[in-house]
């Protein structure tokens, strides 16, 4: 980053001094002005004072009070008061505690949708037994619908990726939040009205509630962070926020397995609908948190990068905003490279499930194990990136590094599944989770810092659609 360009982690000292310094002397013109207005005042009242024989003397100044209505009239500013002189204070940033209430809901409610989004196709030889009535004949389409379980949540976000974005930047994160928290509790109910072995459609149409829910959710880490955290802070409570997001993922892979675990017809049936009505209460119950809890922004912001972002999101030009993003070389070739990466982290976690069986046959629970890992590693991963980036700022050189690694991570993860140990499949997981799945606040992160003062949920969302195309 070069020196003439200003980053969101630089606390923007020499901007905020240089505005006070002209809003100083902006004053002190006011002030001289109004000094010159009580001179032109005071001679007018003492010429109306003196008698009729003095009053030759004051020509001028009546030609003075004839000029100062013109003025008045023309400009609209006829107090010469010195009430009438504002000086605009800085704005002093401070943090309040329920920053971290605010961060708790959201990592919560952004939690139980990505559970939603793995919960069917972890178990989906599960799915394709008890929906088989619904289901394509050939046993390829049936993998194909099940899969698309998951997938739906890729297709949906690159389509609804610009309006969600849109309405992070112009309404706010409170609208934003609500939006997603109550499609995401929709989507839950529906599915419980979906356990029957004729009604995939229905359930494909619940999932596709959640995925659209699911729009209006990954875009807003980045954009709480800047809102309500200061700038020692963004990295971290970045991180904490993909944290939840990723504790949902481990849940939906760890949790189905053991709820369905029986082969009997009825029993499959009865595991769903366990499963259905929970996830419905609890997402339920986090729409109506979000509803009384969730805020938009703190009273005052929590530092001066915010105050000019603040100021730049109001009065910012959306398709002008995403104009420059995509002309910014650095941030392109950062769209790129984290969909790569993403994408495959998605990828394999949508296939997980069919990879196990297919190289470990009756280890549909283990599959779940080998997914907990990946996430649990990835989420070590996240936090110490987080506080590693809000110590050192060093975006560029940890994105580098944590690609070679998560490239070395996948080579070694594909390579071994030949070798029938299926310790070596959680050994790589874990190994491969901690970088890949670690690298999503870092990504986030770097975006916000080369595209400042743009707004972080724009960015962001470009960055997560690039994942899901690829």
């Amino acid at each position: 980053m070069s020196s003439a360009e200003h980053s969101r982690s630089e606390p923007l000292v020499n901007e905020s001094e240089t505005k006070k310094t002209m809003q100083f002397f902006s004053s002190q013109e006011s002030i001289e002005e109004n000094v010159d207005n009580f001179a032109v005042q005071a001679d007018i009242v003492d010429c109306h004072e003196k008698s009729d024989d003095s009053k030759s003397d004051c020509n001028h100044v009546k030609e003075m009070e004839t000029s100062q209505e013109d003025m008045a009239a023309n400009n609209n500013y006829g107090d010469t008061s010195l009430s009438s002189v504002t000086i605009v204070a800085p704005v002093t940033p401070r943090l309040f505690k329920r920053r971290w209430l605010i961060l708790l809901l959201f990592a919560s409610y952004s939690g139980s949708n990505a559970y939603q989004w793995l919960h069917l196709v972890i178990v989906s030889d599960k799915i394709i037994f008890y929906y088989n009535a619904s289901l394509p004949d050939s046993e390829l389409g049936q993998l194909f619908a099940v899969d698309f379980l998951s997938m739906i949540y890729m297709v949906v976000y690159v389509a609804l990726i610009f309006p969600a974005t849109w309405m992070l930047d112009k309404k706010g994160l409170r609208l934003t939040a609500i939006v997603g928290c109550l499609l995401n509790a929709l989507g839950a109910f529906v599915k419980c009205f979906a356990v029957r072995p004729d009604l995939f459609w229905l359930l494909f149409f619940a999932q596709t509630i959640c995925a659209v829910a699911q729009v209006f959710i990954l875009g807003i880490p980045t954009r709480l962070a800047a809102v309500w955290f200061g700038i020692d802070e963004v990295s971290t409570a970045t991180a904490i926020g993909v944290f939840g997001n990723q504790i949902g993922t481990a849940l939906g892979f760890v949790i189905p397995p053991e709820v369905v675990t029986s082969d009997n017809f009825e029993y499959v049936g009865h595991g769903l609908s366990l499963m259905m009505y929970v996830g419905a209460g609890v997402t339920a119950l986090l729409f109506i948190l979000v509803l009384i809890f969730f805020q938009n922004n703190p009273p005052v912001p929590p530092s001066h990068a915010q105050v000019t972002a603040a100021n730049t999101w109001s009065n910012e030009d959306y398709c002008g905003s995403i104009r420059r993003l995509m002309t910014n070389v650095g941030f392109t070739l950062l769209v790129i490279t984290y969909g790569s990466n993403t994408g495959s982290y998605y990828a394999i976690s949508t296939l997980l499930n069919s990879i196990v069986v297919y190289y470990f046959p009756g280890e549909t629970g283990n599959a779940g194990n080998i997914g907990l890992t990946l996430v649990v590693a990835g989420i070590f991963g996240s936090v110490l990136a987080g506080i590693w980036l809000d110590k050192t700022k060093y975006f560029k050189w940890t994105t580098v590094a944590i690609y070679i690694l998560s490239f070395a991570g996948m080579i070694t993860f594909t390579f071994t599944l030949d070798l029938n140990h299926i310790w070596v499949v959680f050994l790589c997981s874990g190994f491969l989770g901690f970088f890949m799945t670690g690298y999503l606040p870092v990504g986030f992160e770097f975006a916000a810092e080369l595209t400042f003062p743009e707004s972080e949920g724009t960015s962001s969302g470009l960055l997560n659609a690039s994942a899901q195309v690829i």
